[in-house]
């Protein structure tokens, strides 16, 4: 039986191919550092509500797939304590906007492996058995074995959740499809710092016919692995 999400541009998966053993929710990077107070984006002077806004939608799915067996991913960006895998351009431009990579701060050393701020938030906690991807860079596949892990779990499609839209979470959308994935973006369990960059990442998924995948929310995909 072929099943579908109501999505904008088109009804996915194209192929209507949505089960549990083929598809993998990917929450990106639902961290202290960017979520919470004290940490990097909190540094920097950002809304935290922008980014904490896809909180609940994403409890709300990941309540609906686990039990139904949908595989589920979760990822870290951070460095190394010594910061030997940090470019010196990206510290730079840090520690510009007055939250320098690996600098003490309220949550630990900012964006640095193993501190506060670095651990995925309470309330999206990976659960038992959940791959947590760690990441030195803003798209989730450069320099992890993502893509070794859902090869080997036969994933075809990828939902994708968490912060920021214009960001971590386009970079990945944008790599996923260069892989072949099919690509799901719900618009409730993603944020970014900036409204505008927000609604602008969102747009440029579905321009083309849908050139790097399709966009909906998570209403719409809990309906459509409940029917």
């Amino acid at each position: 039986m072929k099943r579908y999400v109501e999505a904008d541009p088109y009804p996915w998966p194209y192929n209507g191919e949505l089960r549990a053993d083929n598809t993998a929710f990917l929450v990106i990077d639902m961290q202290t550092d960017f979520c919470g107070p004290g940490g990097y984006v909190d540094k920097m002077g950002y809304d935290l509500s922008l980014t904490r806004a896809p909180i609940g939608p994403i409890r709300s799915v990941l309540d609906t797939v686990r039990p139904r067996g949908f595989h589920v991913l979760h990822t870290r960006e951070g460095h190394r304590p010594d910061l030997s895998d940090l470019p010196e351009n990206k510290r730079w431009r840090s520690q510009r906007i007055g939250a320098g990579i690996g600098d003490p701060g309220p949550c630990g050393r900012i964006l640095t492996r193993g501190e506060r701020g670095w651990e995925i938030i309470p309330e999206l906690a990976p659960a038992p058995g959940e791959p947590v991807v760690d990441k030195p860079g803003k798209g989730s596949f450069y320099a992890t074995d993502l893509d070794m892990l859902l090869r080997r779990r036969c994933v075809e499609n990828l939902v994708l959740a968490g912060i920021t839209t214009d960001v971590c979470v386009h970079t990945t959308l944008r790599e996923a499809n260069d892989r072949g994935f099919e690509c799901l973006v719900l618009s409730d369990c993603t944020g970014a710092t900036d409204y505008s960059n927000y609604l602008a990442a969102l747009k440029m998924i579905k321009m083309q016919g849908g050139v790097f995948g399709a966009v909906s929310e998570s209403a719409s995909f809990i309906k459509a692995i409940l029917s």
